[in-house]
């Protein structure tokens, strides 16, 4: 049977007119950063939809479900996640570089390390200008003890107008970059933001929002309710946010002043997923996505957060239960390890 990655020679992809040689296996993305394309892109594991481009001749084979990044227009038009996307053979492309040009470096200094759980820190950086973005984007952040590292982390908060910005940032098993944010006082070092980044962000509307955060995941969705707070947004909310243990909430006080603030229904629904039996914990148990169907308002809109499985699992659920694709926004968390499994 024919296998799309049997093709033993390399295809020439046109990406804006301008050829490019795209190796066997090789994704869209990675035969244009090879040959200097100054392609946009970030996460590079289809969760920021950064790499969207039109595809406009040819076939590709795409190696996951990306439905959920791009809206039923989209797909219709013949969009496609560059990172994502392996040539069957030669094709052409078209993609917009307007959003790689307005994305900058701006130079700053840690002036905060702040313990949120036993694996998550709120890292505060003051920036030495004001960095421009949406509430729910992300930047590629570095620090001066790690020379050529970078990682990807979204605004915790809207931008401020004294130029601070803030990152979540969760440990992870061998993480070069989260261990050092975790484990060693960084106070005082330099930082490099580039920026911004992704297309997470609240969609003008009326509609009620269910937002589902988990763990880290819950930055942008703070940001998103901070800015449209300040915006005057009074949609009602709910929002679902997936932890372990009672112990790895956080943010507990931002949300209630957030929730008292509010000109609409607002509500916090917090579900522990490993936490021990007869605890005194009182509330729910179990996976976030299993509340997904309970807490859905007809007609709502869903912004989505967090790990890649209950992206997964709440997309699913979510189109199960009606919900159309174009009222889905998802930003799926993932470490340089998915980077590495996923190349």
């Amino acid at each position: 049977m024919f296998s799309f990655f049997s093709r033993k020679g390399p295809v020439t992809a046109h990406i804006n007119a301008v050829p490019v040689t795209v190796n066997p296996k090789e994704t869209l993305l990675q035969a244009a950063l090879r040959q200097g394309i100054d392609f946009p892109h970030s996460c590079r594991v289809g969760g920021c939809a950064s790499c969207k481009c039109k595809l406009v001749e040819g076939k590709v084979k795409e190696l996951t479900q990306t439905s959920y990044i791009l809206s039923d227009e989209d797909l219709d038009q013949g969009y496609i996640l560059a990172c994502q996307s392996v040539p069957q053979g030669d094709v052409r492309i078209e993609v917009d570089l307007s959003a790689q040009a307005a994305k900058r470096r701006v130079e700053g200094r840690v002036i905060g390390q702040d313990r949120l759980t036993s694996d998550i820190v709120r890292l505060r950086v003051q920036l030495d200008e004001s960095l421009p973005y949406k509430a729910g984007q992300f930047a590629n952040i570095g620090i001066a003890s790690q020379p050529g590292v970078s990682r990807s982390y979204s605004f915790a908060t809207a931008v401020q107008p004294d130029a601070q910005v803030s990152f979540f940032v969760r440990k992870v098993p061998d993480g070069q970059f989260s261990s050092l944010i975790n484990d060693a006082n960084v106070l005082g070092q330099a930082m490099s933001i580039e920026g911004p980044m992704g297309d997470f962000w609240l969609r003008p509307a009326e509609a009620p929002l269910l937002l589902i955060a988990g763990g880290s995941g819950l930055a942008p969705v703070l940001a998103m309710l901070q800015d449209a707070l300040d915006n005057g947004v009074s949609r009602p909310v709910t929002l679902l946010f997936g932890a372990r243990r009672e112990g790895d909430l956080y943010a507990l006080d931002t949300i209630q002043t957030i929730a008292r603030q509010w000109p609409a229904e607002f509500r916090f629904v917090p579900v522990l997923s490993e936490e021990p039996e007869g605890s005194s914990w009182p509330g729910l148990r179990g996976l976030v996505t299993g509340q997904v169907a309970t807490h859905l308002q007809e007609g709502a809109h869903a912004y989505l957060c967090g790990p890649p499985a209950m992206i997964d699992s709440a997309v699913n659920i979510l189109r199960d239960h009606g919900v159309p694709r174009d009222h889905i926004h998802a930003d799926r968390f993932t470490t340089q390890q998915d980077v590495l499994v996923t190349a």
